[in-house]
């Protein structure tokens, strides 16, 4: 904690680390698309199509989809998903949190570009998903929407960003449960159609369990270097064994959804595949040793995350 305390007071980290490189006569690294391209962390983009999959296949069951609205439903929440991406490296790289980090790089916290350049990025795909929003609020006639969608982006600023970000006080699960789960599937709904349908939040929860496990395992990765920063995180505070089990109950719950709900529609037996990935999933976390092994889940479960909200949307449809 003293050292993180340190490593703030001492200034900003990507300004010191560039410098250091000029005084140690190291060559400036050279950023290239591919760098802003990693900032993106497209592996999370499976995290903003499903809730939005699972939606526009509850929308069309009840009569009510719209290929326009889910189009711009999936806009919003895909930029926003950039923009919250570019939000947290900006945001966790002037306070010093990367420093820490073993993974990849960030754009930020390793001196390769101006935070202000990435801020500004980050703004620009919160404003791309504020332009959606009011399109699609304009051509549905919900203009309440307009108030959810401000909710979403102080949202997406505040996990990592501000005085106080409330990622780093073990909420972020919460958060994205709530907005990548519920809000995302029952607003797509609901942007679409007057119905109010019970299957629209089961359908959320289950899709904001898968996106709840991704952020967990990711968490377990970086306890260790969180701990240095000052990053109180969940899986920081409830321990390693007490996330591991946490992941397997968020990709193992959803499953409740096709359970409850298969009797009525047949279609959803197809969601039952997604075990295929998820239980290997489930194994690997338990047993894991080393981070790269972390990684591997991470990315399989965002491929099943993926898989569920498609296979949920489908077997609600038809």
């Amino acid at each position: 904690m003293n050292q993180a305390k340190d490593r703030r007071k001492s200034g900003n980290p990507a300004v010191r680390a560039a410098a250091e490189r000029r005084v140690s006569g190291g060559a400036e690294p050279r950023i290239t698309w591919r760098n802003w391209v990693g900032g993106a962390r497209l592996r999370t983009l499976p995290l903003a199509v499903a809730p939005v999959a699972a939606g526009a296949g509850i929308a069309h069951m009840v009569q009510g989809f719209s290929w326009p609205l889910t189009l711009l439903a999936l806009a919003v929440a895909v930029f926003l998903q950039v923009g919250v991406n570019y939000a947290n490296d900006y945001s966790d790289g002037v306070r010093g949190t990367d420093a820490f980090r073993v993974g990849p790089a960030r754009l930020t916290g390793s001196g390769l570009v101006n935070p202000k350049r990435v801020l500004m990025l980050a703004l620009i795909f919160f404003g791309l998903a504020a332009v959606s929003g009011v399109v699609a609020v304009v051509l549905s006639g919900r203009w309440w929407f307009l108030g959810l969608g401000v909710v979403a982006i102080i949202a997406a600023w505040f996990y990592t960003g501000g005085k106080r970000p409330y990622g780093y006080a073990g909420l972020g699960e919460a958060v994205v449960f709530i907005f990548f789960g519920l809000v995302a599937t029952v607003g797509t709904v609901w942007l679409q159609t007057d119905v109010r349908t019970q299957e629209a939040w089961f359908a959320g929860a289950g899709v904001g369990l898968f996106a709840v496990a991704v952020l967990v395992v990711n968490n377990i990765r970086d306890i260790p270097t969180d701990r240095l920063a000052g990053k109180n995180t969940l899986s920081v505070r409830i321990g390693d064994r007490a996330s591991r089990i946490l992941f397997v109950l968020c990709v193992l719950l959803p499953f409740a959804v096709p359970a409850l709900f298969g009797f009525a529609n047949p279609g959803l037996l197809l969601v039952w595949l997604v075990l295929i990935i998820v239980l290997p999933c489930g194994l690997i976390v338990l047993t894991a040793k080393t981070p790269r092994e972390l990684i591997l889940v991470l990315q399989l479960t965002s491929l099943a995350a993926l898989a569920y909200g498609v296979l949920l949307g489908i077997g609600f449809a038809f």
